[in-house]
């Protein structure tokens, strides 16, 4: 399949040619919730940590007398009932991570850069450069091309770009080989370099 190259006015420069296999791959919306799903529980830490009555210190002696005290019966001072007492259903930590295999995961990934091809949400250009770090610089730049609410995707990280682009809340920047389903789909637009697209198209094939 061929798409289009654009300048930093947006218009069109040439056509480059992409794979079909990697870039014109069927919509699959429900393999793409579940690898999203995935990306967005690994993420979640499960720290979350109390203490139940085994794990609260002391109380190894029971306080009084089964019988003839007259208080209600108490079998250690660490029931939950008590002050400084166990937690009665305690928090432990979790595990969130789902498995999904490479291949899963891949097909994933063309699904979506063909999804965004067909929307006409992925942009493409030659190559993105900025002589200083300067984030008016970039907005003008994203502007000539019409993008706003972007993901800039390098073939590899730019400190200028990324500097640049850190004050701007509806634009992020990361390299090839670490966007994710969720990145791309957080975004309107896509913006991608050749060099960055050759090395998806080499990645995803």
């Amino acid at each position: 399949m061929q798409v289009s190259l654009v300048t930093n006015n947006n218009t069109v420069e040439q056509m480059i040619d992409l794979s079909d296999q990697v870039f014109a791959y069927k919509f699959n919306e429900g393999l793409i919730h579940r690898v999203v799903v995935a990306c967005l529980s690994s993420a979640r830490q499960g720290t979350r940590a109390q203490k139940n009555r085994a794990a609260v210190s002391g109380g190894g002696k029971k306080p009084w007398r089964q019988k003839g005290s007259g208080r209600a019966r108490a079998g250690t001072i660490r029931s939950p009932i008590w002050r400084k007492g166990g937690v009665t259903f305690a928090a432990t930590p979790r595990d969130y991570t789902k498995k999904v295999n490479k291949k899963t995961y891949r097909l994933a990934m063309r699904s979506i850069f063909s999804e965004l091809i067909r929307q006409e949400r992925l942009s493409i250009v030659d190559a993105l450069v900025l002589d200083r770090p300067k984030t008016k610089d970039l907005l003008a730049q994203l502007r000539s091309l019409d993008l706003m609410d972007v993901l800039l995707v390098l073939d590899k990280l730019d400190p200028v770009i990324s500097l640049s682009a850190r004050n701007i809340p509806t634009v992020d920047v990361c390299d090839a080989y670490s966007i994710t389903p969720v990145k791309l789909l957080s975004f309107h637009k896509v913006l991608v370099t050749t060099a960055a697209l050759r090395q998806i198209e080499e990645w995803l094939q």
